[in-house]
């Protein structure tokens, strides 16, 4: 599974960090970044927090 902000949503609010900080990254310009490429069992609750809390709904998990 990976993780995917949408660029176009996202700004900068910083809950995913909050729920998630070995998975996202707040940067200068006020936007998220995903710090993984794929995001493991282990982390999947966290990233599913990120996606529940983010104000804007820019967070999407990808299964593949």
């Amino acid at each position: 599974m990976r993780v995917v902000v949408d660029r176009d949503r996202c700004e900068g609010n910083g809950q995913c960090v909050l729920a998630a900080p070995d998975i996202f990254q707040l940067r200068e310009d006020d936007q998220s970044y995903v710090l993984v490429t794929e995001v493991t069992e282990e982390m999947r609750p966290r990233a599913e927090a990120a996606v529940r809390t983010c104000p804007r709904q820019a967070i999407t998990l990808v299964e593949e």
